[in-house]
């Protein structure tokens, strides 16, 4: 059963009681507690493995037999293009600090914490707005947190697989002269793949920014459409700037599923609008209807 439905009949039950503003402070206060405790949960989970989370995980973008870059030679083969093909990542990690390893090892945990705690934190944070909703309104956010996960790891394993990748090889073969040799601080290298990761995570959230603001009218699918081509042309811009790669291939990858996102969310836009329609018109026929 999907978590968003699992307290339907106890929400449903308790709707019609009043709350006070004092009671809403502790209600969220505990599902604040529950999503954090389920943070820490995976955290510590994750720091028990962290060894084998650096090797197979954190630090396998940075190695030249990584899978994207591997899919990159293929690609490279396929359309004649040699220099899209990574076959070398010229810089050295290192940690500096006397503490920094211990350091980026917690730092690291709670990182993946808040991946793999994300289903459950939503769905507590959930639980809180739910019962404030109109039935029409939970009737159409039913399986919210199936979709908003869905989204999420789908945008997180795009900036791992795709954005992290390219970036890292830009970054790692860019130097100001051929004196000078790239040693970055792991600091500075997992903070890279974090934010990249992490903001694919959050931008994959579009559709469903789109869905809250097509509800309350902030948003239209004809004014969607209308500024399609504007929409595209910043779309370009945000690819060039978080694949620095001169090379047109690699803002192509990641441009054409922001592209997808954006014909999704016109699509999703144009269904609430239907539905508005509908209710429009069955609220219009039952003020028609004879007493």
């Amino acid at each position: 059963m999907p978590l968003d439905q699992e307290f339907d009949s106890e929400e449903e039950g308790s709707e019609g009681k009043e709350m006070s503003f004092i009671g809403h402070l502790e209600e969220l206060r505990w599902h604040v507690i529950r999503a954090a405790a389920s943070i820490l949960v995976f955290a510590i989970i994750a720091f028990i493995y962290i060894q084998e989370i650096y090797h197979y995980v954190i630090i396998a973008p940075s190695q030249p037999d990584f899978w994207t870059y591997r899919m990159l030679c293929k690609l490279a083969d396929v359309v004649g293009y040699d220099e899209l093909c990574v076959k070398a990542l010229n810089f050295k990690l290192q940690v500096i600090g006397m503490g920094d390893a211990f350091t980026m090892s917690m730092t690291s945990s709670v990182i993946a914490g808040l991946i793999f705690a994300f289903p459950y934190a939503f769905w507590e944070i959930w639980r809180f707005i739910k019962p404030g909703l109109k039935p029409s309104e939970r009737r159409s956010a039913r399986g919210a947190v199936f979709y908003v996960t869905f989204l999420f790891f789908t945008g997180v394993l795009f900036g791992y697989y795709v954005v992290s990748p390219l970036a890292i090889n830009f970054l790692a073969n860019y130097t100001l002269d051929e004196s000078i040799i790239n040693e970055f601080s792991l600091a500075s290298y997992i903070s890279l793949v974090a934010t990249l990761t992490l903001a694919c995570g959050i931008a994959f959230q579009l559709p469903i920014v789109v869905f809250v603001l097509a509800k309350v009218g902030v948003l239209t699918p004809s004014f969607m459409r209308e500024y399609r081509k504007h929409s595209f042309i910043v779309i370009l811009i945000v690819a060039a700037i978080i694949t620095p790669s001169p090379d047109i291939y690699s803002q192509v990858l990641v441009a054409i599923p922001l592209f997808i996102l954006y014909e999704i969310s016109i699509l999703v836009s144009s269904n609430v609008e239907r539905e508005k329609l509908r209710e429009e018109k069955r609220l219009a026929d039952l003020g028609n209807t004879p007493d």
